[in-house]
């Protein structure tokens, strides 16, 4: 039986993430792909919510912005060896844990990759809050 990780900022997790102007077309689903949690509501909370950013290949344009993962990092938590970002200038609300995860492929019953680590962490949340308190980052609520 697989079993949902605990909610913790920096988790990777396989989601199926909805971006905002799929949203804004009408869609409900997103594509299974990685995503990093980077907030969680108290744990006694009923229902929890996370805040989910998706991880692409896709380089951020000029309407988003991404931070790189490090080709190390991608490596020790099981990610493709393509260039990757972490979009902080969008991101999704759902309740946790939700019909939105789904297993890492060729892991049977694992939910998360692993855990990004504390330095490009702490500049994602970081760039994360700045856009969110200049209210340049897209939300969509699952």
């Amino acid at each position: 039986m697989a079993s949902i990780p605990e909610p913790k900022p920096g988790l990777v997790v396989r989601y199926d993430y909805l971006w905002s102007r799929e949203a804004l077309a009408g869609r409900e689903q997103g594509k299974d792909r990685p995503a990093c949690l980077v907030a969680a509501s108290d744990s006694l909370a009923s229902p929890r919510y996370v805040v989910l950013l998706p991880i692409t290949h896709t380089p951020p344009s000029s309407e988003t912005v991404g931070i790189e993962i490090q080709p190390k990092v991608k490596q020790a938590i099981g990610l493709d060896d393509a260039p990757s970002w972490v979009i902080v200038s969008e991101h999704n609300i759902d309740e946790w844990p939700n019909g939105g995860l789904s297993p890492v492929p060729g892991s049977e019953g694992m939910f998360a990759y692993g855990f990004i680590p504390p330095g490009l962490f702490a500049t994602i949340k970081a760039k994360f809050l700045d856009l969110a308190k200049a209210r340049k980052g897209d939300s969509v609520r699952r």
